[in-house]
């Protein structure tokens, strides 16, 4: 079927409106500021897109299941390009954060909400990437996630703690032979019922951060129960509500022992913000990208809206935001990059502690972007910009919880006034 039930806007302007030209918008923007290998980089990621799109007739309507797509994502490479992958034999020649963040921009173009199911299975292989330490449990699973041949989750949000990571009430409990039992439950991660793997958190003392322990879970184990937790803004994304009864989990897929668990969560947290950032940037592009289409055809009192001052300066203020934000985006990834080479792949704590502040300045600016962007774009279109018809929808949909996911507005907040103060008793 075509995404939409009844076509309201034209021809003419619903064609020039293909993900090629989308692309072509951003491209021109890009261009300036992107070195070749950057630039070359992201379009073959969005060849990639155009290609897989034409190629299996994806209209992104609500009755296509993009879960389906991940494994010929996964095979091109485009799950994340974070890291170069050595241990499980990829070995990609383009890697870092900024290949990330370029990857990411171009895949939320092609598909918003399928863009944040990818970056939900990151969250799943970071950890594990950092913590496999050579078993080959945790490699292959890791090899399943990065090529594609499942989904990922993580499980760290609990019903009556929301953002409070800390104190969870899931509980671990060592048994004598080095493995774990687990009881206890988790709500909105996304991804999970569709997913084999997921990571967990568990404390050996309910609300004692101290005993968090660290895991990576077959959804397969028995013990491991879960059903879908519906969010209508991104109806196609499969969030999860988990129950632990005596989960037991062996001592090879421990990622952190108790007393580890709260330091990899939080190792983990820095990471996760900048790709909700990236996501988030995407989803201002995308936005901008319809738009600039759509005013630059759809006449009104015999002109292009454009024209009229309300359109083209609103255009224009969100256009400078979005390009203002992704270089500062741009610059970070390029920066920690940098430092991921001099220190040999691991930067010292002291740098990446102050890395933390800036991640939650970029996810805190960055969700908020795309929330008023994406809203200021449709609003410019009109009834175009919020039936059916377009992508607009999805971005409008889930610009809507970008402040929410990856701790919300308030967290991030409260993680920069507390940098605030931590800055001050250094000078």
């Amino acid at each position: 079927m075509v995404r939409y039930q009844d076509k309201a806007i034209n021809d003419e302007i619903l064609e020039k409106l293909s993900l090629k030209n989308r692309y072509a918008f951003l491209n021109n923007n890009l261009t300036a500021i992107l070195k070749p290998e950057q630039f070359n980089w992201l379009r073959t990621v969005q060849k990639f897109c155009m290609r897989f799109e034409k190629k299996n007739n994806i209209q992104h309507s609500l009755d296509e299941d993009f879960y389906e797509w991940i494994p010929e994502f996964g095979k091109a490479g485009f799950v994340t390009r974070a890291y170069k992958f050595e241990e499980i034999d990829l070995n990609y020649e383009y890697y870092g954060l900024t290949a990330d963040m370029l990857r990411a921009i171009a895949i939320d173009m092609f598909d918003t909400q399928f863009d944040m199911a990818l970056g939900a299975t990151i969250l799943a292989i970071n950890p594990i990437k950092a913590h496999h330490e050579g078993r080959p449990e945790c490699l292959k699973a890791l090899k399943e996630l990065v090529t594609g041949e499942s989904p990922g989750a993580i499980l760290i949000t609990e019903p009556e703690r929301g953002s409070d990571a800390v104190h969870m009430l899931t509980e671990c409990t060592q048994n004598e032979d080095g493995s774990f039992t687990l009881n206890g439950e988790k709500i909105y991660n996304s991804n999970a019922p569709k997913s084999k793997w997921v990571v967990g958190y568990a404390c050996a003392e309910k609300d004692n951060g101290r005993t968090m322990a660290q895991f990576l879970i077959n959804t397969n184990w028995e013990g491991f129960n879960v059903k879908r937790v519906f969010i209508p803004w991104v109806p196609k994304i499969w969030l999860g509500h988990e129950h632990f009864v005596n989960l037991r989990v062996p001592p090879e897929y421990v990622l952190g022992g108790i007393g580890q668990g709260r330091d990899h969560l939080f190792d983990g947290l820095t990471p996760e913000r900048i790709m909700i950032a990236m996501g988030n940037i995407g989803q201002a592009w995308g936005a901008l990208s319809i738009a600039f289409l759509f005013i630059n055809m759809r006449k009104q009192f015999k002109q292009e809206v454009l024209k009229f001052q309300g359109v083209g300066f609103t255009f224009a203020d969100y256009w400078a935001r979005c390009s203002n934000l992704t270089l500062g985006l741009l610059k970070f990834c390029e920066e920690y990059d940098a430092k991921m080479v001099k220190f040999g792949g691991e930067i010292p704590r002291n740098i990446s502690q102050a890395i933390v502040a800036s991640a939650s300045h970029l996810k805190l600016e960055a969700s908020r972007l795309s929330e008023r962007c994406c809203y200021e774009m449709a609003n410019l279109m009109g009834g175009a910009g919020v039936n059916d018809n377009t992508m607009m929808q999805d971005l409008l949909g889930l610009s809507r919880i970008q402040e929410i996911v990856g701790g919300t507005r308030q967290i991030q907040q409260y993680i920069i006034s507390m940098a605030t103060r931590q800055l001050y008793k250094m000078i």
